[in-house]
């Protein structure tokens, strides 16, 4: 049995884990992310791996960090949550602690994770996963590999186009799929429903201490588990876009499995329900043909330590 360590760099947190060749977590380490500090975050996360070697063998270290990671999967060239830019990560870490590194975008890791020991694992070959959280982000798996593109930054499922010159982006496009699908879609979408029609949102209010503007994600999801349908509304709005951006994604990979990951999901089938309905609509004139089951993300918040090191493990 071989041993890596996955490290799961986010604006923060840094988790850390010793991962054996089954996807199985033996051990785990987090630590708070100082992300305004280029030297501190280096120097996290090498205390993280170091303290996570110590006494054992380990054969590799793979880092999921949140932003785009160069073809050689060893430079972060950008990083909108930290304060990254052109960072040597790989060569910086590798120094330090003696082993050999490779460095990922976290969506990448996280579908390689569902794709190797999750959701997908019975996928022969080929997967597409998008993370619902803040954003949505995603990865691709075709012939049993990542998909990185020419420059290592392929995959941005998020900045899709999805309403010509709609909601303003945060990567500075407008309409991006990722303006309509994500958490913070959901809570948009939710106080508008309530400031219109208070009186369908009466327990969403009751949980935002009566303002529309104090509506947050969680109270969304608690509302709607109760019967609010304001809240509800809110799952079905990105659901509905989610499930159009799935269906593109069929008609122009025909992948075996979808997976559907993220903070969001668990909502359960308060966002699937809708997001697949969406989704046979998008695709009623496939209906004789075979087509993707979409399915729900299995592995969690340890995705990322596992597939940065399941990807460790293959360099």
């Amino acid at each position: 049995m071989t041993l890596t360590i996955g490290v799961d760099v986010g604006g923060t947190k840094v988790a850390g884990g010793v991962v054996d060749d089954t996807g199985a977590v033996l051990v785990q380490v987090r630590r708070d992310t100082p992300a305004e500090d280029v030297g501190k975050t280096r120097d996290v996360i090498i205390e993280v791996v170091t303290e996570l070697a110590a006494g054992r063998t380990i054969d590799a270290v793979g880092i999921g960090a949140a932003g785009w990671i160069d073809a050689s999967r060893s430079t972060v060239l950008f990083a909108p949550n930290l304060a990254w830019r052109d960072e040597p990560l790989r060569q910086y870490v590798s120094d330090a602690v003696g082993l050999p590194v490779i460095v990922e975008n976290d969506g990448n890791v996280a579908a390689w994770a569902e794709f190797r020991h999750g959701a997908a694992r019975d996928a022969e070959d080929s997967m597409v996963m998008f993370t619902i959280g803040t954003g949505v982000g995603g990865g691709i798996v075709l012939g049993g590999e990542l998909v990185r593109g020419a420059h290592g930054i392929a995959a941005e499922l998020g900045h899709m186009l999805t309403v010509p010159d709609g909601h303003q982006c945060g990567c500075g496009r407008l309409g991006c799929i990722e303006q309509y699908a994500s958490g913070n879609a959901l809570v948009r979408f939710a106080r508008a429903g309530a400031r219109q029609e208070p009186h369908r949102a009466t327990a969403l209010l009751h949980l935002a201490g009566g303002e529309a503007e104090a509506i947050t994600g969680p109270m969304v999801t608690a509302a709607a588990q109760g019967g609010d349908p304001v809240s509800s509304e809110a799952f079905a709005q990105i659901g509905r876009w989610l499930g159009t951006s799935l269906a593109d994604m069929a008609q122009i990979l025909d992948p075996q499995v979808l997976v559907v990951g993220g903070g969001v999901i668990d909502a359960g089938d308060l966002l699937l329900g809708p997001t697949r309905r969406s989704f046979a609509d998008a695709l009623a004139q496939r209906r004789r043909l075979p087509v993707a089951d979409i399915r729900p993300a299995e592995l969690g918040n340890s995705a990322g330590v596992i597939g940065a090191a399941d990807l460790a493990r293959r360099r």
